[in-house]
């Protein structure tokens, strides 16, 4: 049987992770600045995703308007979502044709989002 690229990919990445279930990581790596990171792979797709925190309840409509200002200035790979009341940071990659480089691609991209985008977007959240 095939191994699964994407588990070669992440120990060549040497990030810190768990398999969580089957075709499931959790990527909980500090020195990388990624932590908190899914990675699933559903035929024929491979999905990275983080929560990134809960949607405010005050000053929404800025609030909402700086994620799209993200998503069109600054997320190189991937965007911001809404799924029920969390924020998330989301990206989906063609398994097949998914390479090595596509995919720290990916990675780096959250990694940066993360570090730079959350103080600017933690300024919403509920005190």
């Amino acid at each position: 049987m095939q191994e699964n690229k994407v588990e070669q990919y992440l120990i060549e990445l040497m990030y810190t992770y768990r398999e969580i279930e089957k075709n499931m990581w959790l990527i909980d790596d500090e020195e990388h600045d990624l932590e908190g990171i899914v990675v699933m792979y559903t035929e024929p797709l491979v999905i990275i995703r983080a929560v990134i925190m809960d949607a405010p309840q005050e000053k929404r409509l800025e609030f909402f308007t700086k994620l799209l200002e993200l998503n069109a200035n600054d997320v190189l790979h991937g965007a911001y979502a809404l799924e029920e009341d969390q924020i998330v940071l989301i990206d989906t990659l063609e398994y097949n044709s998914m390479d090595f480089t596509e995919f720290r691609a990916t990675l780096d991209a959250f990694s940066l989002a993360l570090t730079q985008h959350y103080p600017i977007l933690s300024k919403y959240r509920a005190q």
